[in-house]
């Protein structure tokens, strides 16, 4: 993923108003507090880089990664779904093959990276165990699925996943495949393929997740009408703030919320995205910084560092980001909202550029009128209701 500023709708749902706020203690107090989590965390993309430690705190202004485990400590995020994103390659049994290696090969450096670390950070797998481990003082790193596609067209993979502890999936990502369309594909299946329809069966079955990011809206349609338990969308904005297909409009943000489900709100796709012929040819190459040698990867990042000066790719700000939150909930309502602003895969704006500025988001929703519970259901107690309730209907 890889964005004009709006102005804000004042389009209001009376019965999602904010209750009012407890605002008698310091923000920096609260929000270290409160249990905080993202669902859409791309940091893995860094697992294999030989010259970055995920145990570091590095500089957003020198380093491309806008996550890491010190920066998780200053900007107080406990926890997130950790994504293993697999590219979308042809639907060959070889392109099959190839993105099912990629895809346990970045499992593995998942556990083996949070292994490394075993007095600040814990895989779990329940949201009990990720509120244990938040209580034990520790981080927390859920795993989960962007892109199905490695599953070829075998389904007992899910099952293998499952296995090495992940909790979430969504079917497809920016092109269709043999799940789904994608929002920005080309409408291949009108929705779900017939063994998308078997990948929800079999998603309930185990009690994962379902994520609806990066889905067609029929798509959409088919998962929230066949799961039996609530789904969510990880990294997705409303449509009515921005008119993109990956973006969500406000009768389908009523009917998820109807249903149980909830949208993450993403830092991406806000505004127009800009790709100019240098930014592509740096992205290229960031694709690929494993390879490069210390040298090489820091003055990648000054190049692209430059470039997000003078020609970033959305040219939008932390208020535009907010204006679009706030929207969602007077949609949605605080019970069906969370924070999923795709870091490391593409989010950031000025003004959040990582995730040391994520206590700027409690201070404005607590300025915005919503109160501690409600700020709460929104950093992490949504999220750990759909996860519960995902995993008290498996089986059936």
């Amino acid at each position: 993923m890889r964005l004009i500023g709006l102005p804000f709708l004042a389009l209001a749902v009376a019965s999602c108003a904010p209750t009012v706020a407890q605002q008698n203690e310091p923000l920096p107090s609260l929000h270290q507090r409160l249990m905080t989590l993202d669902t859409h965390l791309d940091t893995p993309v860094w697992f294999s880089n030989p010259h970055w430690k995920f145990g570091d705190r590095h500089d957003w202004h020198t380093d491309l990664a806008q996550v890491d485990l010190g920066r998780m400590e200053t900007g107080a995020l406990d926890g997130g779904m950790f994504v293993i994103y697999t590219r979308q390659g042809p639907l060959t049994p070889q392109g099959f093959a190839d993105a099912k290696a990629f895809a346990f090969k970045r499992l593995d450096e998942i556990h083996r990276t949070m292994a490394a670390y075993p007095s600040r950070i814990e895989l779990v797998a329940t949201a009990d165990q990720a509120v244990r481990a938040d209580k034990a003082g520790l981080r927390f790193a859920f795993i989960s699925i962007e892109n199905s596609y490695p599953l070829g067209e075998d389904l007992s993979l899910l099952q293998k996943f499952y296995d090495g502890g992940v909790r979430m999936a969504g079917p497809v990502h920016s092109k269709d495949n043999q799940f789904a369309d994608s929002a920005t594909g080309s409408n291949t299946w009108k929705g779900l393929s017939p063994l998308g329809r078997k990948w929800v069966a079999e998603m309930n079955r185990l009690g994962m997740v379902i994520d609806g990011s990066h889905s067609s809206d029929a798509a959409f349609d088919q998962l929230l009408e066949l799961s039996k338990a609530p789904i969510i969308l990880s990294h997705s904005g409303p449509k009515a703030m921005w008119d993109h297909n990956r973006n969500i409009d406000d009768d389908r943000i009523r009917r998820l919320a109807a249903k149980g489900g909830a949208v993450c709100m993403n830092s991406v796709f806000l505004t127009k995205m800009v790709y100019t012929d240098e930014r592509n040819r740096l992205s290229d190459m960031a694709d690929n910084i494993a390879s490069l040698s210390a040298a090489e990867q820091a003055k990648l990042t000054a190049d692209i560092r430059k470039l997000d000066a003078t020609a970033p790719v959305q040219d939008t700000d932390f208020e535009n980001f907010m204006r679009n939150l706030l929207y969602l909930l007077k949609v949605a309502g605080p019970d069906h909202v969370c924070i999923g602003a795709d870091w490391d895969g593409g989010g950031g704006v000025r003004g959040f550029e990582d995730i040391t500025a994520l206590p700027k988001v409690t201070e404005r929703l607590l300025a915005a009128g919503y109160s501690e519970a409600d700020i709460a259901k929104i950093w992490s107690g949504n999220v750990l209701r759909i996860l519960r309730a995902a995993d008290a209907a498996k089986g059936g």
